[in-house]
Order: structure tokens, then sequence, then C-alpha cells
């Protein structure tokens, strides 16, 4: 059942961390069933209450799971070792499309910024006790936020999208809950939601967002809360319009209680406006992150929401980092005010090189999806072979199954670097690697 490997331990913690270390190694692999737990309390010699203690510690970290009398086994992408395991090794000479990285040449100089945080910080040093959200970047935020029809609540600040997502899920779930999430949706978040021992509920995407219907009978089968990419969604890049708006709120105004978190990561690099979902529900929280406008290595996002969530964040947020550093908070205000970045003139470039390859692709007959942000999303009947097609023709996409729980294949390009001299040659690879449909036109 399990090859070579002899699960190890005498307590709960020691065979889950047998387990968990066989899975992040490798030895025990995705899918691979686990004993029984009576079986294998005989063969430890422990009593069955100990290996059921270790199974269930495994669930709730999302490394198995369990479904009734078919038995525990890894989970098809566990949390041990991340979707980080389907990234493609990059060989020598060929392009990499795959990585989901902004272009180094459009970010801004952080030299100048925090060169200017570090002279506000010698004047006016932060101290324990201190407000854990500088009050320029709040005001700047809030005032954005208003702009964009977002509804009025307190701020936190959080170390980037994917942690302040976290905050707020723990704030109000416990493990065992379930979510709904976008599929495909981003890889991350998706290794998250079982991390922290909560089931997920797949909501299927077209290019104006969450479809309702998948909304309604995910929220109807009793999910705890909603994950919404309003714009730049990964890997489609779908974008929430105001008709899909207001057919997603008025599914959220039949299930109040519902937890509703917003992502908009893609703040300052998308062209087209905001259309929040925020305030139907009692609960929610809209995420704001700078790393794709300023750069990954910026580990900041702003959150909004509803007074109870807000504070439990900050509460917790309290006990544990403290506060998202000041200076690098005071950074981000000088890189909003820097007169000389122009986020619309930035979100226009990376629009020019994504519509080039969509247009390539359409002339050769193949399906694709990208309304904004740096990706381009490829139906595709076999993703193994395209992936590996496009390899040998020397190009480096991202197979769908870092994104998927259970919709249909599909490969991710990165069009974020990608030069017009280029488009044409990656848009006839793809064609050839994706073969004829039957309502592709031949090339």
């Amino acid at each position: 059942m399990l090859g070579g490997y002899r699960i190890e331990g005498r307590r709960a913690a020691e065979i889950a961390a047998s387990v968990e270390r066989a899975v992040g190694a490798g030895e025990l692999e995705p899918g691979q069933l686990l004993p029984p737990m009576r079986e294998l309390a005989v063969e430890l010699g422990v009593n069955p209450n100990t290996v059921a203690a270790a199974y269930r510690t495994l669930r709730e970290r999302g490394v198995i799971e369990t479904a009734g009398r078919r038995g525990s086994r890894v989970r098809p992408r566990p949390a041990t070792t991340g979707r980080e395991h389907a990234r493609v090794l990059v060989p020598e000479g060929v392009r990499d499309v795959a990585d989901g990285n902004p272009d180094p040449a459009l970010l801004p100089s952080l030299a100048k910024a925090f060169a200017a945080a570090g002279e506000q910080g010698d004047r006016d040093p932060v101290l324990y006790g201190d407000d854990a959200v500088e009050p320029e970047l709040a005001r700047i935020a809030r005032a954005r936020l208003d702009a964009d029809g977002v509804p009025d609540g307190p701020l936190a600040v959080a170390s980037g999208s994917l942690d302040a997502i976290e905050r707020v899920l723990v704030a109000h779930l416990k493990p065992g809950d379930t979510v709904a999430v976008e599929d495909p949706g981003w890889g991350s978040l998706l290794d998250l939601i079982p991390a922290l021992g909560l089931r997920m509920v797949p909501v299927g995407v077209d290019d104006e967002g969450p479809r309702p219907d998948d909304v309604r009978r995910a929220l109807d089968s009793g999910v705890r809360a909603l994950i919404v990419t309003d714009r730049v969604q990964n890997p489609t890049g779908a974008v929430v319009s105001a008709t899909r708006a207001r057919a997603l709120r008025s599914v959220l105004r039949e299930h109040p209680e519902t937890l509703l978190i917003e992502d908009d990561h893609g703040y300052g690099i998308v062209d087209l406006p905001l259309h929040p979902l925020a305030g139907v529900t009692h609960s929610w929280a809209l995420v704001r992150s700078v790393a794709k406008a300023y750069g990954p290595d910026l580990r900041l996002a702003v959150l909004t929401g509803d007074e109870v969530t807000v504070d439990r964040v900050r509460g917790r947020q309290r006990l544990g980092a403290g506060w998202v550093s000041r200076l690098l908070q005071r950074a981000v205000v000088r890189l909003w005010t820097d007169s000389g970045h122009d986020p619309t003139a930035v979100a226009a470039t990376y629009g020019e090189r994504r519509d080039l390859l969509l247009r390539a692709l359409a002339e050769r007959g193949v399906e694709a999806h990208g309304r904004s942000g740096l990706n381009v999303w490829i139906p595709v009947p076999d993703e193994t072979g395209a992936v590996a097609h496009l390899m040998h023709a020397g190009w480096a996409v991202a197979p769908g199954a870092r994104f998927r729980t259970s919709s249909p294949p599909g490969i991710r390009i990165t069009t974020a670097t990608l030069t017009e001299e280029e488009t044409g040659p990656l848009a006839a690879a793809v064609a050839r690697a994706v073969g004829p449909g039957p309502e592709r036109s031949h090339v």
C-alpha cells in the first residue's frame, strides 16, 4: 500500500510527523492510500485512538483526506508539498513565460522611496504602542477605496494578499468549514485553504468572474465563505463586470451570513473599473496588495471590511507579528504619491502585450482568455502534452494543474515581458501544441 515507506511513531504527533515528512519528501505520493487506522495501530503497537488523532491532525493540516469507508489517502495536492511541485523547470535556451511575475522594467525605483521613509523614521521613529497603520497610508487608501465604491470600514495592513486572506478566514472559520473558491483560481490560495483545515467547493469562472449559478449552488450547500477576485483573476484574467456584480450581489443577499472576501491584488496594473460586492453580507473584507504594481518583495496589502472582521484581524495580529513595518508603509506612501510613476501607462503596456497574444491566438483559431492582468489562460485537451510540446518548441508555460481543482485542463502564459517579435512564434507554437479542434481553423 505504501511501497517501501514505513510509518513510524508512538504518539499521535509522531505518527502525523512521519506521514508529513514522507509526503514532503515525495516518498508518499498524492493520492496514495494510507493504512486503515486499526491496521496501522496494530502495526505500531498503539491504541487506535492514537492513530485516529494523527489522521485528524493530518486532515486539518491539509495533508490527507478521508472518504468514509474508502479510507484515507494523501491529498491530490497536499499542503505539505504545495502546488509548486507542478512548476516547470526551465532549461537553458527556453523562454520562460510561466512565472507570473511583473516586468521589472515597469516597476518603479525603490531607492528614493525607502530613503525618504528612512529619513522620516529618523525624525519620527515608530515605537511600541504606536498605531499599527501609517496615518497617511490609511488616508490615501481610504480615499481610493471610496472612489471605487467600496463601503466605509476600518483599515488594517497585512504582509501581502495571502496573509490578509488567511487572517480573515481564521478570524471567522474553524477547521472543517467550507469555502467557495474560483476554479481555476490562484494556486497559493488553493493550497492555503486545506492547510487551514478548511474544505473547498469549486465555483466556475468565465471572463466576467464567478458564475452566479455556481455561487448560488455553493451557498445553498452551506459554505461559510466565498472568495472572489474582482480583477486580474489568476490565471484567467477575469474581471467582475457591472452586470455580473449585480447578479452576485443578488445571490449574496439570500445568504447574508456568508463571509465575503474580495481580492483586488491587481490594483495599480489594471485599467478596468472595480465593481465591489462588499456590503451585502454581514461579514466582508476587501484586500489590495502592492506586489504587482511595485514588486513582489513589497509584502504589503491594505485590508478593509466590517468592524468585527477588521477588529479580529488587528487583535490577532497584535499577538503575533504586531504590525507590518511602518518603514515599509511609509515607503509605499512615497510610491503612491510619486509623480514619476504612472499606473495608467503601466496598465496600458501590460494590456497591449496581453492583447497582442490574444489576437495572434485568435487568428490561429485558439481559444484564450485574458481580460486583464499579466496572464493568458488557454484551455487545452491534453495539459501534459501541451506543456511538453511547447517546452520542446522553446517555450516554458505553466501547467493548469497548479490552478485547478475540478475544471478542465489548461495552460497559463505570462505576457508581462512578452515582446511583439515573440508573440507570433509563441502563438504558432501554441496552435501546434493544442492541435486542431472541431471549431478551430487550420493554420
